[in-house]
């Protein structure tokens, strides 16, 4: 009798698996399966959060990199505005002299008129590019008298100091084009970046903002870990130069006078610093505006000018200048006072506490804060500038 059974697919069971064709299928299946479940769980292209969170820095940090050159284009664009309206002032002014000696060569003309003599040619002489131009056109020199001479030289040079000025205005002007094209085009950038970052951030989940907040706790845990051993190190420090200079004293009693002199120093930047420190202070809770140099909201270099401006110590006013504006120093010899900047392209600036703390204007959204120098890591710390 013939046999109803269904052929069996191809291959053969073996302890219970399918083997081969249906068991490499499977196989090939459960492996897709696994690489997808290893993979990003997004299918829509959504950033992880790891991602945003870094994202969101970045476009925070560009901001701040174009609200510094905001901040040097206004200060250039405020400056050569000045510079332009000294000019105009100057230009005003010569014109008005050039205009009085064209009235006073009206004025020997007409005199030399009613005496008889031959009166110049007044366009002639006006059109003349110099007096010994239309005077070898006229031959009237012989006959002119030291008054009419003088009138004649007087005007030429007054219209030669016209027209340099009218030329220097012009160039400042378009100067100051220039610098107020480049403030609005930081302006802009500026706008873009932040308003990008908060894009990104209205897109997370009340969760995923959770976590994110999660992760910004643990970075702030290991910048506060970072600063106490800073602090324990400094204390150290501080204690091995005390037992040094007490060594010194001890056995050379003509250390006394360097050993004054230092102490005067210290002293002397250490009241500067005070005040600084208590100006900066009081800005605590205030908040981050990009541009703001006070009183109630700062940026980064805005609050650092504004505090040593306080101690009697003018500092420029971007970071990219207060940089260079007083000795550096290593961060481990930090002193309360000291600048602490930040990033290799020197975009953010706080004001060191001491125990390895400062006094900064962190970021949009945020407020004038203290925290931990070490707040975005080690590695962001770019140098420590001592101003006074």
């Amino acid at each position: 009798m013939a046999s109803h059974r269904k052929s069996r697919p191809a291959g053969t069971r073996v302890a219970g698996i399918r083997t081969p064709a249906l068991a490499t299928a499977a196989l090939t299946s459960v492996a897709l399966l696994s690489q997808t479940a290893n993979a990003s769980p997004s299918t829509d292209d959504k950033p992880s959060l790891e991602e945003v969170e870094k994202k969101v820095d970045d476009l925070y940090r560009q901001a701040e990199s174009a609200t510094e050159k905001y901040n040097a284009a206004k200060e250039k664009t405020t400056k050569q505005r000045k510079r332009v309206d000294t000019l105009l002032d100057d230009v005003a002014q010569r014109t008005q002299k050039l205009n009085d000696a064209r009235e006073e060569l009206g004025r020997n003309a007409a005199a030399q008129y009613r005496t008889g003599a031959s009166a110049p040619d007044t366009a002639t002489f006006l059109l003349a590019d110099t007096p010994q131009d239309y005077f070898d056109q006229t031959q009237l020199m012989d006959r002119m008298t030291g008054r009419q001479k003088e009138s004649v030289d007087d005007y030429f040079t007054q219209q030669s100091a016209t027209m340099k000025k009218r030329k220097e205005a012009t160039q400042s002007l378009e100067t100051l084009t220039e610098s107020q094209n480049d403030l609005q085009t930081a302006k802009s950038t500026v706008q873009k970046k932040l308003a990008d970052a908060r894009e990104l951030l209205s897109k997370l989940t009340a969760e995923e903002k959770a976590r994110l907040a999660a992760i910004e706790k643990r970075k702030q845990e290991e910048a506060a870990r970072k600063a106490a051993e800073l602090a324990r190190q400094q204390e150290a420090a501080e204690r091995r130069r005390q037992e040094a200079a007490q060594q010194q004293e001890s056995n050379d009693s003509s250390s006394d006078s360097s050993s004054s002199d230092s102490s005067a120093s210290d002293s002397s930047y250490a009241t500067k610093a005070e005040k600084a420190l208590a100006f900066a202070r009081a800005q605590v809770g205030k908040p981050y505006v990009w541009g703001a140099t006070g009183p109630d909201s700062y940026d980064c270099s805005g609050l650092t000018q504004g505090a040593w401006k306080a101690a009697g110590v003018d500092i420029p006013r971007v970071t990219y200048d207060q940089v260079n504006a007083g000795t550096t120093i290593p961060v481990s010899s930090a002193q309360p006072g000291d600048l602490v900047f930040f990033y290799d392209d020197i975009t953010h600036v706080g004001l060191y506490i001491g125990n390895g703390m400062m006094i900064h204007a962190p970021k949009p959204g945020a407020y004038v804060r203290e925290e931990s120098i070490y707040y975005d890591g080690e590695s962001s710390i770019h140098s420590v500038v001592r101003p006074a």
